[in-house]
This record gives C-alpha cells, structure tokens and sequence, in this order.
C-alpha cells in the first residue's frame, strides 16, 4: 500500500524512454529504435529488454518480437528472421538497447512496445514505452539521360544532368551528390553535392577547381540537377554518377535519410593533352578589393621541357598592355602604365620556373575590368636572336574594385546593400561578366538580371536565380549562353558569351531578401556596359525568309560571306537549349563538306557564287521538331580576326488543333451504386491521331489525377489514389472515340468535379510524336448520402463507486455511413461544480493511444467490437466524481484526399460519485435494508423474552394451569348466542 501510495502521489522512479513517434520508413530500408530505462536502485546492473508490436488490423492484440533474455520469445511470424539476425536487440549499455529491423516489410507497420522486465520486489514507475512506425513505398527516382561511354582531351569540358523526384506524401527533402569511381578502387570519390538545405560542397580533392568556378552543381528547374567540370584532368577518368536521398524530420527534430538511389555510370575517359603545346592560367589575389589595396596577377604557364626553353609573357586589361617580361627576364611597362611603373605602383617579376607575377599596388577603380595573360614561346638561335612563335591566351580573370568610403547605397534597407562597377567595356564576341556584391547579408537571397538596351525604356529579364539555386532564363536570352552563379555567400554573377554590340546598354542586379518563403527586402544596383565592336576581314550576314513555320513546312535559310577571296571554312550549327550548340555540317576551304552523324538525310547544302559574295543555303524539307532552334552560320580564315558568327532563330509551330469534346455537365448516383463519366470527341484534327488521357478530380480546392493513359494506352493511377481505391476505378477507350471512367460502388467521397483532359499526337515528317494543346471538360458528380449516417448510444446512467471500484465509461456505435468508415473516439469529463469539459483521452484511426488527462497506468482502452469502444477508471479517488461521455468523429476513403470526415457524434452523459466508504448498488434503497435488519433484530429479541416468561410460570403450579387450560378450552367451546 506504501508502494502504491508513493506511485500515484507523483513519486515514480522508475521509467522508460523510447525513440518518439510516429517513424516513417521506407519499405526494404531499415529501422532503428532507442529504449532505455532508469530509476532501478543499481544502476549498472543488466536490465531484460522485451520488444512487441501492436498492427493496425487487430490493435488490440500485442505480437512477440525479441527479448535479449529468451531466444524462443517471438512469435513465429518474427521467429525466423530474429533468428537469421535481420531482427536484433542489442544492449548498448546495461540499462539501454537498440531494437533493429535490417529490411523493413510492409506488414511491419504498427506501434512497437518497449518494455523493461522489472528487477526488483516493488513496482514503482513505468516500465514500457511505445513507438508508431509507419512503412511507406519507395517513390524516389533517379535517371541519368547521359550515354554509357563518354570521351574527351585534357582540359575540355564534361556536362552531365540527373533527374531526381520523390512522390512521397510525407514533407521530405532530397540531397544529390556527384561522384567519381576510380578504375581499381573500391569507395567512389565524392566530387560535389548539394544537402538537403540547398548547400553546396566540394568533395576532397576537387576544394581548388571548385573555389575557382571550375567545378559546379546546378539545379534547373524542379527536377533536374547538372555537374559541370570545366578544364578535365587525366584524373577525372571512371565511371561518374549522381546519387540522391530522400531526408524526412522524426519527431526529435533531427533528419534521417529514408532512401536512396543512384543514377547509371557514365564512364568518362581522359585523354592526355600534347605535351607539347602551350597552357597559360592566370589567377588574382584577391579578385574582390577596394580601392587602394594591393592586387597579385599571377601567371602559370606549362609545356614540355619547360626549363630548357624561353618565354615571354604579358598582361593585358581590355586590350591594353600594362607590362611585358621577356624571354631573358627584362621588363618592360605599356605606354599608358609608364608613369606607375617609375612611381613603383606596378611591379612584375618571374617568380619561377613556370609562374610570373604582376603587383599593382595601390589599386584605382579604373583598374576594375577583365584581365589576359599571353605567353610566346620564343626560340634561340645560334646568334643569340630570339625567334617568336604563336602567342596562347589565358581564360579572362574579372578583378572587382569598389571604391572606399562610398556613400551608403539611397535604396539601403534594413542592412542590404549592393556594389557593382559602374562602367564596364568589353569587346564583341567576347564573354561579359558583371560582379554584384551583397552587404549586409541576412537570410536567404536571391538574385534577378536585367537589362535595358541604349534604346529602350524598360527593363527586360535576363536570367534569374531563386534562393534555392533553381536558375531561369529570361525570353530573348533562352537561347543565349548565359547563367547566373553565386561562387560565394555575398557574391552573384552574371556571365553572357559571345556578346554583339546590341547587348550594350544598362545591366541590372536586383537582390532580395528571404525569410521562411517570405521576401522581406529588395535591392537593385545598375552597370553599364559598352560592347566595343571589333572589325573583321570578312563580312558574314545570315538571313532567313521567315523564322515561323508550321511543322511540315519547307525552310531555307542563306548565309551571305563578303570581303576579300581568301580561303574560308564555313560551319553551319543549331543550339536546341541553352548550353549546347551542334554542329551540322562544315564546308572546308578546299570544298570538302563533312556532315555530322544522322542529320545529312534532314539537311541540304547549296552554294551560290556572286560577283560580291557567296550564298550559301541551308535547305530544311519538312520542318520538324528536331529542327527547331537557333541556327548560327560562322566563318573562319587564317588571317588575324578573320571570324565572323550570326545566328537566326527558328521557330517551329505546331498543327492548330481541331480537338474538340463533349460530356455530361452533371451526374448524380447513389452511394454503392456503380458511376460511369465519359467523354467524346467530336472533331479531331488528324485521322491518325492518338489520345493521351488524364482523369482529373476537384474536391475543395484541390485537384489530383485519378488515372491517365499515354498515346499507346498505357495506364497508370495517380499518386495520391490508394490501393483500395485503384480496384474500384477503371478506364476504356471505345469507338467514336470515346473515353469513360468506371467507379464501382460509388462513395460519398467519389463526388466532385471530374476533369477528361485530352491530348492529340501527331507524327511530323521524320516520324517523332509531337503534342497539340491540350482540351479538357469537366463534369460535377454528387453521390447521394444515406439517410441515418452515425449514431451513438445517448443513454444516461449514475454510478456510485468507492475508491477500490472502477467505473467504465461506455461508446457504442449502432450506426455508421459506410462499411469502410474508420472511427476516432475521444473521451471528455467535466469535474462537480465546474462548467468545463476538457478531454482525457483520444483513440486515433490508425490505433495511436493518447492519455490528455495525466492519468497514466490507471486508464484502460479497450475495443473489442469494431463498433465498440470503452474507457475504464481503475482505483478512482474523490477527485475523478464528475460527468463523462465521448466523442466520436467517422471517417471514410476519398479517392482524392486518402480519407474524409463525415460526420461527429456525441454519446450520453455518466454521471459517476466516488465516495471514501464501501457503498453497494442501487444507493437509494440502502436505507430500506437497514431498517429490515434492524426490525429483525428486535422481533427475535421479544420471542427470547416470552418464552422465558413461561417457563417461570410453570413452576409455580401446573394444576391450577391445567384447570385454567381445561376452562378455557370449555368456554371456547360452547356456542355463542351470536353464533
């Protein structure tokens, strides 16, 4: 009585933890849960561990797993696999375990008990916890459009995309990560990867080439994530290939990978590079400085045997020298860097066997701009005279420089201001990159490009970058070689290749500010740039009749060469997206034409001869979709500048569609009835068209697919349709044609507004299917409800109990909507001389248990009938008299939600007293029986009186008795004159 006592006023000492639930799993992954226990009075002595499960199909009934004390503990469903150790119980410690499943079923879902056995002679605590687990489908996919085998040179660039999505209903995030395997190794080399948080890192060993842009991972779009590894080394060869996770948040806050699947291998061999031939680099210490500081240019060179040969190297800014080092080590400055060179501003020496060195120092913002170092290799001959050979260019290196003690930015707010350089030059066809640099950085930020030609008068979109790196091009600049990078957290840039002299104008970096998907602050910077034109030998003008054309349409497009007769090659290309340009076919000075794999049967080439210049035609018969794109015509020479690239667009537009449907606008049904919708088409613009069909349904404001099928008729349900449903949906094609949709046994949950959208294909002339726009109608459905849906018993009873009876408290159904309705049942009390009813305890719909009331131990739940319920009260004290009743909300499927609450019902009141003393039932008839028992008593007491009485009187003369009994007996037997 001590024990039970000190437990129910609140001092337990022993309890029991367990990882906390509900845990989402991935079928065939596998499932770990903590348990430990405290409060045992020697707390290094080994504790037994037992492990049972509850399922959702009978949750009243516990299944044995594991004990770490009984091998023949667990049931036989779990015996074999506990045996086989794909089910463990591990002590990590003498009072904790870790229970592990290797490969979860799906059958394994349910609430996991974790029970300690007790150790000692008193019962003081908990000494079990529970874990829900649910076991989900793996929807993670992964794909690589990459081919098997790729190969490149030393120092080209490799381009790889993956696909990585998740139908998964749970909130999750994915993380996606590159990786390089090694011939001869057997753990692959992490080369980039983004985390779940949208951030980015370099493996070890790619740390150098990532900081200097020569590594990147882009995410485009929602689904699609790109490596690009500019400058390939030898090292780079094996086998690369994208590998993503699925991350889901337990209810502990932390993160736990669910899943994960790779892409297939792309085996990338690397070629070595000519030894021979000449590479220059060129890098800045630092990029980013202000006005006044001191820049480092270093220039690296490498070639074979490069000790035993000379050089000359140079650096130039906007095509202007500012010094020179010869090949015996002299330094001469450019003209217009003379004066800094005396006054010591502008140092440069070779600093080693391959590497020079430039200081500037101090900086002015006028040496803000993009720098090139050239090396000559320059031979000896006998007389000592250098001989110079061809000159090699390094990669452009942008150097920023903002001016010190620039006034704060006018449109600064809340700390977010920018920095770009006010005014930049660049030469035609060279690349543009502008700077933005972000102060005050808060939250998460995004960035918009804008431009504004000499001419215009409004802003156009160039290319944006949302604050979770999904990068989008603007219009005109879709088919440009642009991007927009982030290479530090307060660094955005623009890069835009190959520019004319119509991209001059103003630029425009616009920044905002993020918090919790919310923009809190916005700013904007401008630059403006002067695209320099640079004049070439040789005149190039592309020109095209009409740039629209329908598909199946004949095209010709005309490249006209002008100036001088000298020997040109002529390439003819077409870009499809933004980052691939493929060549069709290339027309050799000597007239040798060479085309590229499988495009010859699309394409004819024409040259005409003129006076002035040269035509040359580019035929297209029977325009398709692999047609489409930007068409650039260049020519080359061996003369100095002699190059020369225009590019025209083609669009292509497709059939106008003459699809058009018909249906029902409104359909009713009864519930368990069978419901067919369909819809016909009436017009169609092809013969040989095919139908794609999706299946839509609209409830609230939600709208989710039910079932499609493709142009060949493939079927496939929508994520969100469950098992159970997809064996009551079904779909045909018939003649006409016509599309129907068959639901059997019609729910309330079916209604709605049903959608048939419809796509046409077509074939165009090369035999690709190609897609109209799509036609839709809709038809609202209702499914008639029952009559009577749910009602609960409302009888209203009193109990009187002491504080050694329990009370039950009943929740009967007598009625529901529908066969599959699952039920969730709360129960509520309102304590005496109060007003407020406040819950005790919820029974969940997936047997999820929860006490609301602190009770704990002393409240039992049971269900032993699908439509019965019951809450029991064991050992109340005076505190828990007050009324009591139950809740009870009715659930059923919904094709597009999962499940649907229907209706919520109230069961009646009981009304329970506990008082200290026995009491016996019914209480108003307690005082009844005493006074009987009381009345009892005092009858046998009179009878005992009596008789003693007697006995005295007959001992004083049993003559005188009899005479008297013989007269009595005489008198009664004469009659009366009454009688």
């Amino acid at each position: 009585m001590c024990v039970l006592s000190a437990f129910h006023s609140g001092e337990a000492i022993v309890h029991t933890e367990a990882q906390a639930g509900p845990l989402y799993r991935v079928v065939g992954s596998p499932l770990s849960i903590s348990c430990n226990v405290s409060g045992f009075s020697n707390p290094d002595a080994e504790q037994e561990f037992e492990v049972r499960v509850k399922k959702p199909a009978n949750p009243t009934f516990e299944i044995n797993i594991i004990s770490t004390g009984n091998n023949d503990f667990g049931y036989a469903i779990y015996l074999d696999r506990v045996r086989s150790k794909e089910i463990t119980l591990t002590h990590v410690s003498p009072t904790a375990v870790v229970f592990e499943i290797q490969r979860l079923q799906k059958n394994d879902e349910g609430e996991f008990e974790c029970s300690v056995k007790n150790s000692e002679n008193v019962y003081l605590g908990t000494y079990s916890a529970h874990t829900v687990v649910k076991v989900i489908d793996n929807s993670l996919s992964v794909s690589s459009p990459a081919s098997t085998s790729l190969s490149y040179n030393e120092g080209e660039a490799l381009m790889l995309t993956c696909q990585a999505s998740s139908n998964t209903v749970q909130h999750t995030h994915l993380s996606i990560a590159w990786y390089l395997r090694k011939d001869g190794e057997d753990d692959p080399r992490p080369i980039i990867s983004l985390d779940r948080d949208f951030t980015l890192s370099p493996g070890p060993g790619f740390e150098g080439r990532y900081q200097a842009g020569l590594v990147r991972l882009d995410k485009i779009g929602e689904a699609t994530y790109r490596l690009k590894m500019d400058q390939l080394e030898v090292s780079d060869q094996g086998q690369i290939y994208c590998q993503a996770r699925e991350w889901i948040q337990d209810p502990d806050r932390s993160w736990y990978a669910i899943t994960q699947a790779d892409a297939a291998e792309t085996t990338v061999n690397v070629r070595a590079r000519d030894t021979s031939s000449l590479v220059v680099r060129i890098s800045a210490q630092p990029p980013t400085l202000q006005e006044g500081q001191e820049l480092s240019l270093s220039c690296n060179i490498d070639t074979e045997k490069l000790r035993e040969r000379f050089f000359s190297v140079a650096w130039r800014k906007g095509g202007v020298e500012l010094a020179r080092i010869g090949p015996t080590g002299i330094l001469s400055v450019g003209p217009e860097y003379s004066v800094r060179g005396q006054e010591g501003e502008l140092r440069a020496a070779r600093v080693g066997s391959k590497d020079y060195r430039l200081i500037l120092q101090p900086v002015r913002t006028d040496d803000h701009g993009v720098y090139i170092c050239t090396a000559w290799p320059q031979d000896r001959g006998q007389d000592g005279v250098f001989t110079q050979g061809a000159a090699q260019d390094s990669s452009s290196q942008l150097v920023s420089i903002s001016a010190t003690g620039q006034s704060e930015n006018p449109n600064c707010v809340s700390g977010l201001s920018l920095e770009m350089q006010n005014i930049v030059k660049v030469n035609e066809r060279d690349k543009l990159v502008l700077t933005c640099k972000v102060l005050g950085v808060k939250g998460q930020l995004s960035v918009t490009w804008q431009h504004k030609a000499t001419s215009a008068a409004i802003f156009t979109n160039v290319i944006s970058l949302s604050q979770e790196g999904v990068m989008e091009t603007g219009g005109e600049f879709s088919r440009r070689r642009v991007k927009a990078t982030r290479p530090t957290t307060d660094t955005f840039t623009l890069e835009l290749d190959e520019v004319t002299p119509s991209d001059s104008g103003v630029y425009q970096c616009a920044v905002s500010e993020w918090k919790t998907n919310s923009k809190t602050n916005s700013q904007s910077q401008t630059a403006t740039v002067t695209v320099e034109p640079v004049e070439s030998y040789v005149k190039v003008n592309l020109v095209s009749r009409d740039n629209i054309v329908t598909v199946g349409d004949d095209v010709a497009l005309m490249c006209r060469v002008r100036g001088p007769h000298v020997p040109i090659t002529l390439t003819w290309s077409l870009q499809r997206d933004a980052t691939n340009l493929d060549n069709i076919l290339t027309l050799n000075y000597d007239g040798a034409v060479s085309w590229s794999a499988g495009v010859e049967q699309s394409y004819q080439l024409k040259v005409e001869n003129k006076p002035n210049e040269v035509r040359y035609h580019l035929l297209i018969h029977g325009a398709s979709q692999r047609e489409a794109g930007s068409y650039q015509c260049s020519a080359s020479c061996n003369l100095l500048l002699c190059f020369s690239a225009y590019r025209t667009q083609l669009s292509l537009f497709l059939l106008v569609s003459k699809l058009d449907l018909t249906s029902a606008p409104a359909l009713t049904s009864n519930i368990n009835t069978d419901l067919e919708i369909k819809c016909s088409v009436i017009s169609t613009t092809s013969a040989s068209s095919r139908y794609a069909v999706t299946w839509l349904l609209q409830q609230q404001a939600e709208k989710q697919i039910i079932v499609s099928s493709d142009r060949d008729a493939l079927l496939a349900f929508g994520p969100q349709v469950e098992l159970s449903h997809r064996q009551r949906i079904s779909m045909k094609h018939t003649k006409g044609p016509s599309f129907e949709l068959s639901i059997r046994q019609a729910q309330i949950s079916d209604g709605g507004s049903y959608t048939c959208e419809v796509v046409e294909w077509l074939q165009d002339p090369r035999g690709d299917w190609y897609e109209l726009s799509p036609v839709s109608r809709t038809t609202n459905v209702t499914v008639l409800e029952p009559e009577n849906n749910l009602s609960i018993e409302k009888n209203e009873l009193e109990l009187n109990r002491s504080t050694t009876q329990d009370f039950t408290i009943p929740c009967h159904i007598t009625n529901q909507s529908s066969s599959d309705s699952e039920f969730q049942v709360i129960w509520f009390r309102q304590k005496v001389a109060e007003t407020k009813h406040l819950p005790i305890f919820t029974a969940y719909r997936d047997a999820t248990l929860q006490d609301r009331s602190g009770m704990g131990d002393r409240l039992r739940f049971s269900h032993p009938l699908p439509n019965q319920f019951s809450l029991t009260v064991s050992k109340p004290g005076r505190e828990d008299s007050g009324l009591y009743f139950c809740e009870v909300e009715e659930w059923i499927p919904s094709l597009s939600h999962g499940w649907r609450r229907v209706a919520v019902e109230k069961s009646g009141n009981l009304t329970v007293y506990v008082n200290a003393e026995a009491v016996s039932e019914p209480a108003c008839n307690s005082g009844i029986w005493i006074g009987i028992l009381v009345a009892f008593a005092l009858c046998a007491v009179a009878v005992v009186v009596g008789l003693l009485l007697k006995i005295c009187q007959s001992n004083r003369g049993k003559k005188a008795e009899n005479s008297l009994w013989t007269e009595q007996v005489t008198l009664n037997s004469k009659p009366s004159a009454e009688d």
